[in-house]
């Protein structure tokens, strides 16, 4: 591999770094009337007003009441309930559609934890496809081979801020009678044939995380069309059991208690940010069309692509980058070289079904429950290479430049995509 000095030796090498990060701004979307808003909610003295029995406190304080109401008109779904973060929403989800042990629930692998998690939390199994290699979003054209007679649900993850080929998915879950959960947790703002993500299906919602373009700290909201689906979760959220006789809920299924309620100071905090969640995503979708601009000359660096009839809300500007097989160059030499240079660029996405859990089987107790039990117990496969596209992006191919990690500047975006030339210069 020949290395070029033409554009400045590389900082990992001794020399100047092209990005001051110092300076960049960690990303706050809280405004002063954010803060005024959590600063009443404290001189109340009333941070939570939900009560775990059936009565007019069940559904929360007026914080958490205006948040669910606004978020109606906001995104345009008939119910919107909130819980205390997204993954507890994935687990109400999953139990809002009547998961019985032992059943299946298609997903990707690439993806946060846990969205496979709230699978197995109800004693169902996740059964893992694999990703669109333009996308990273689940492809489509590989679910279908994967639906068995215990398949309830297929669960899509909005990765990275593009929403998945909903219509594509909605329709191979018609045809099979199952039920779609969408993990729109990183894809807030983001649209699919002019309906935002996250109510494209059953159930979906958003992270409200410290990450994500909106938060709380931590919160979520969970988006469904589907009264008896937003009752399940309103109960599974507040101590299901306790209240189904008095709410005269005769379904029981799933009406296990849990505490997934949002307090009243998070939900004052995050009612402003919805009037401002368009102009965050309008900037991330500038500072990528800026950066798909900048790099389209770095040799064999692929953008993000945007499929027909989407929008990206850009949590994260994910790239492929040329082969090693085919340059002798690998994606931790270059992200080195690049974090070196003051791009905090990470590598690739855990793939889920590599993790011990399901490497070993090993979930509930240590007999192999739920895959052992006798609601399933058939052999589900969980090897290296079943998800081939989604493991070469996990291990080879993949940097991500965070977008809602930090406020860039335009400035900043141009001393990143500088670093980029200066590194591609001397690689490639």
């Amino acid at each position: 591999m020949s290395v070029s000095n033409d554009a400045g030796m590389l900082a990992i090498h001794g020399g100047s770094p092209a990005v001051d990060s110092s300076k960049f701004k960690k990303h706050n979307p809280i405004s002063e009337e954010s803060i005024s808003e959590a600063v009443n909610v404290l001189k109340s003295g009333r941070l939570s007003e939900f009560v775990g029995e059936w009565c007019d406190e069940f559904l929360g304080g007026p914080k958490v009441r205006q948040l669910e109401n606004e978020s109606l008109s906001r995104f345009g779904s008939k119910f919107a309930i909130s819980v205390n973060s997204w993954t507890s929403g994935l687990v109400a989800a999953v139990g809002a559609i009547g998961t019985e042990p032992g059943d299946e629930i298609i997903t990707t692998p690439y993806t946060m934890s846990a969205t496979a998690t709230a699978i197995l939390h109800w004693n169902a199994i996740p059964i893992f496809v694999d990703i669109d290699p333009k996308t990273f979003n689940i492809n489509p054209n590989l679910i279908e081979s994967s639906i068995s007679e215990k398949t309830r649900a297929i669960m899509v993850v909005d990765i990275y801020g593009q929403p998945a080929d909903m219509a594509e998915i909605n329709a191979i879950a018609k045809k099979h009678k199952l039920r779609v959960i969408t993990d729109a947790a990183q894809s807030p703002g983001a649209k699919y044939k002019d309906k935002f993500a996250g109510t494209l299906s059953d159930v979906g919602g958003y992270s409200f995380n410290f990450h994500k373009h909106i938060h709380s700290g931590e919160g979520g909201l969970c988006f469904t069309d589907n009264e008896e689906i937003a009752e399940n979760i309103r109960l599974i959220r507040n101590h299901a059991e306790a209240v189904v006789a008095k709410r005269g809920h005769n379904n029981y299924v799933n009406m296990l208690g849990h505490n997934f309620r949002m307090g009243e100071i998070e939900a004052a905090i995050l009612i402003p940010q919805l009037k401002n969640l368009d102009s965050i995503v309008a900037r991330r979708i500038q500072i990528a069309s800026n950066l798909k601009s900048q790099l389209s000359d770095c040799t064999g660096l692929v953008t993000p692509y945007i499929a027909p009839e989407r929008t990206h809300s850009f949590y994260t500007f994910a790239m492929q980058i040329p082969d090693k097989v085919d340059t002798g160059v690998s994606r931790h030499d270059l992200a080195s070289a690049l974090r070196a240079e003051g791009v905090p660029v990470s590598e690739g996405y855990q793939n889920i079904h590599l993790l011990p859990v399901y490497q070993n089987k090993i979930a509930y107790g240590s007999k192999g429950f739920p895959w052992n039990s006798e609601f399933n117990n058939r052999d589900i496969s969980y090897e290296k290479g079943i998800c081939p596209i989604a493991e070469k992006f996990h291990e080879q191919t993949v940097l991500a430049l965070g977008l809602c990690t930090y406020d860039f500047t335009d400035a900043e975006i141009d001393q990143i995509a500088k670093a980029f030339k200066k590194v591609w210069s001397h690689y490639f």
